[in-house]
């Protein structure tokens, strides 16, 4: 596990050759990687010891965007353009099968880097059902003892205690508040 402080650049080009990134968010350090690499989330899993049954969500970078992603009318997007970009993940019926959480976090770093990546999957940087990290120290202490690791963490300093984003599904005619 390498930590650094990185550009954009740095990151989108690591994004890009298939590698997990720790780095900080607007809510927690999170483990993000290039949503259209299977191998690189599915090494978040393994990472997280998350299980596969609990899908990860994605970072985008607009609403057109999302609309890329699940099928959003125009109700729904009235209510994206109110939390995003913001800590606000959504559940929205996908456009290839199911459904998709989505998020447009407000994190000028993240989003500058989804605009040379893409969409990334991301989910908070700690052990299923350990605190998230506030850090890089954490991070590390997290993972420190784990046979799967980030490959980079980019180091943001240490973030106030904030919480992670709530979860809204919005697959349905009302609005359901599943983490607040």
């Amino acid at each position: 596990m390498e930590v650094i402080s990185s550009s954009i650049k740095e990151a989108a080009l690591a994004i890009k050759n298939g590698k997990v990134l720790a780095c900080p968010t607007d809510t927690v350090y999170g483990l993000i990687c290039d949503a259209d690499n299977s191998k690189a989330s599915a090494r978040i899993y393994l990472i997280k010891k998350r299980s596969k049954s609990n899908p990860l969500p994605v970072f985008v970078k607009s609403i057109a965007a999302a609309k890329e992603l699940a099928e959003i009318n125009e109700s729904q997007e009235k209510f994206l353009k109110n939390v995003w970009p913001g800590r606000t993940t959504v559940i929205l019926k996908s456009r290839k099968r199911g459904t998709i959480g989505l998020r447009m976090p407000s994190f000028g770093f993240l989003l500058k880097l989804i605009k040379h990546t893409g969409p990334l999957v991301e989910t908070s940087a700690n052990l299923s059902g350990s605190a998230p990290a506030l850090s890089t120290e954490d991070v590390l202490e997290q993972f420190i003892n784990n046979k799967h690791q980030p490959d980079i963490i980019i180091d943001g300093g240490r973030l106030k205690t904030l919480k992670p984003s709530r979860v809204i599904d919005l697959t349905k005619n009302k609005p359901i508040i599943l983490r607040k």
